[in-house]
């Protein structure tokens, strides 16, 4: 039998927690607060970490990760997701391929869709998504059962990330909690899935409640006098301390979100741009073709010969340019440039690049 924290409990004796289902402001009309105060307010309540999971979008995560860096937090990249049939999940990444493998899900999931809404359903998880059928994609997927708690979703979605699915439990003291804990840890129990504690965070305080309120009525276009059943019963989806949490929750559900939270070790700034290789024949390294390319370019420009000292800029030029790695930059801009030439479309190349000489061979400044 699980039961709550001590109520009277000291920060020490709390159990650890993390937030592992926060909106931002990115998730647009609905969060309403910025990453940098729900940060500071998830440092100030002692948590391990907050989970930005804003839905279907990665549109604010670089903002997240300065606020986290900041306030010396460690961030969970993650998303909300609602599929057509009505399922609810949040996915959390785990590792640099589950951060490729969710932005790749996001990005079909809104371009099958008009601007500002997405399209998911279980056969897009099903059919023709990469990694979609491995239980090892870098993710990890919590269940957010409905009102009318369903078990069959918890059984696709184990079928789909076995042991990465988690149910989440969400309680905002809204007068049932205590028969809504019984009922999702049975449903927990009857599926042997982990239960984990979380918040369906909307908001840093919960002073901002009449704020989120605003923008719901803005969301559906009523007034707020009207909007009724659409707004939260009360301002409970904000980062509460963990003495409040420990009233609520069993203990046990408090701590196993702070350890799905330790298993959770992608960081932003593992991300370096990556430019396509395609343009590099075989055989050759970029290295090479850039200068293949500089050469051909210096022969269209000076069909007698290209001063010494422009030789001599070129070389310095490439080595700088090899130095960097920016071979691959000057092939994309080269390829496009190229392009848009051969077939009469008026096209704004690199500019003048510093006096680039690489860049006048090339045709592209």
């Amino acid at each position: 039998m699980t039961t709550p924290a001590h109520p009277e409990s000291g920060a020490a004796e709390l159990p650890a927690y993390a937030e592992l289902h926060c909106l931002s402001d990115f998730s647009f009309l609905r969060g309403a607060a910025s990453a940098e105060h729900l940060f500071a307010r998830a440092k100030h309540c002692g948590y391990t970490a907050l989970a930005i999971t804003d839905e279907c979008s990665m549109a604010g995560i670089v903002r997240a990760w300065e606020a986290a860096r900041n306030h010396g937090l460690k961030l969970i990249v993650g998303s909300e997701l609602v599929l057509d049939c009505g399922l609810k999940c949040v996915l959390l990444v785990e590792s640099r391929d589950g951060y490729t493998q969710l932005c790749q899900w996001i990005t079909r999931a809104r371009r099958a869709a008009v601007k500002g809404c997405y399209h998911l359903s279980r056969a897009d998880f099903e059919h023709g998504w990469p990694d979609s059928n491995k239980h090892d994609c870098g993710l990890f997927a919590l269940w957010l059962p409905g009102p009318c708690v369903d078990a069959d979703e918890g059984r696709w979605l184990q079928s789909r990330f076995g042991a990465r699915s988690f149910l989440a439990v969400e309680l905002h003291r809204e007068g049932d909690d205590a028969a809504r804990l019984a009922q999702l840890l049975a449903v927990a129990e009857q599926l042997s899935m982990p239960a984990v504690a979380s918040g369906d965070v909307h908001m840093d305080v919960r002073r901002r409640r009449a704020l989120q309120d605003t923008l719901t009525a803005i969301r559906h276009k009523l007034p707020l006098s009207e909007c009724g059943a659409w707004l939260f019963r009360n301002g409970e989806r904000h980062l509460r301390h963990r003495a409040a949490l420990a009233r609520i929750y069993p203990a046990e559900l408090l701590a196993h979100a702070a350890q799905l939270a330790q298993r959770c070790h992608f960081d932003l700034g593992e991300l370096r741009y990556q430019h396509p290789s395609e343009l590099v024949p075989k055989g050759h390294s970029p290295s090479a073709w850039l200068r293949e390319l500089t050469l051909r370019g210096l022969r269209r420009r000076w069909p007698e010969g290209a001063p010494t000292q422009v030789l001599n800029q070129i070389e310095d030029e490439l080595a700088l340019i090899a130095e960097l790695g920016y071979e691959a930059f000057f092939l994309t801009v080269e390829d496009i440039v190229r392009f848009a030439s051969e077939r009469g479309i008026l096209c704004q190349g690199r500019g003048s690049a510093a006096n680039s000489a690489v860049c006048y061979a090339l045709g592209i400044t």
